[in-house]
């Protein structure tokens, strides 16, 4: 696809899901305010994002129309892309350096947890604390959750070039001071991770609050966690989170 073969109409079923998506962010308090967004690649160059509307009313409101095609320099991908008043995300290098760095990504989730963000502050690593309670989180903690140090917006290649370094190869990566970075091949798969570092972070800062020590699953108990697959971690997962939303699924 080039710039001038799609229109706002195209692509609505991506659409939806991305909208879907930040909504649900918001519902699981990833996301306050009008802070944060979802991105998901269309082809090589270009990208589906949540955009700055003219009514603009945060996450927990997002539409389909609130979700443009761009290319990766933030410019409209086909014709009335950004009419209307739309503007990207200021934070857009944030989705598009990682996807000119990491051809296995195909969505970028950027989100404001206060919870991941005070275990940070706290020095609280995301850590395998927990073993059956939350099983692709844990194998998710237990490779490890990089931090970028530095709790700037991150609004050029520069600031987004140093973020994806201390991402490297990992699907999370915290921000300090800010939030997290969470990608994936999937919208899906990218929020429901952001949701799994979330929980992890806030028992985390329970435990502490409560005066415990926080100690890793041992490698026993990891050994014995098992891959439920994709169709029940991800698919029915999925719709248990648009069902609380009261959506159609």
């Amino acid at each position: 696809m080039t710039s001038g073969d799609a229109s706002p109409q195209d692509h609505g079923p991506e659409r939806e899901a991305i909208a879907g998506a930040c909504r649900v962010l918001a519902h699981r308090g990833l996301a306050d305010g009008i802070l944060g967004h979802i991105s998901l690649r269309i082809t090589e160059d270009t990208l589906l994002v949540r955009c700055r509307g003219p009514r603009e009313r945060g996450l927990a409101y997002t539409q389909t129309e609130d979700i443009r095609l761009v290319d990766l320099d933030g410019n409209p991908a086909a014709d009335g892309e950004l009419d209307g008043g739309y503007t990207v995300p200021n934070e857009l290098p944030l989705h598009t350096e990682l996807f000119r760095r990491r051809t296995d990504l195909r969505a970028v989730v950027h989100a404001h947890p206060p919870r991941v963000v005070a275990a940070d502050l706290a020095g609280l690593a995301v850590r395998p604390i927990v073993g059956a309670y939350d099983i692709p989180g844990t194998r998710l903690a237990a490779d490890g959750v990089p931090v970028y140090p530095r709790g700037v917006l991150i609004r050029n290649r520069g600031l987004a070039a140093e973020m994806a370094d201390a991402m490297g190869t990992r699907p999370v990566v915290v921000l300090r001071g800010h939030g997290l970075t969470s990608a994936a091949e999937t919208v899906e798969q990218a929020v429901l991770q952001a949701i799994s570092v979330d929980s992890l972070a806030g028992l985390a800062l329970k435990v502490a609050s409560a005066g415990g020590e926080i100690i890793d699953l041992p490698e026993a108990d990891m050994a014995e966690l098992p891959d439920l697959g994709g169709a029940f971690n991800t698919g029915t997962a999925w719709r248990h989170e648009l069902a609380r939303l009261g959506e159609r699924c």
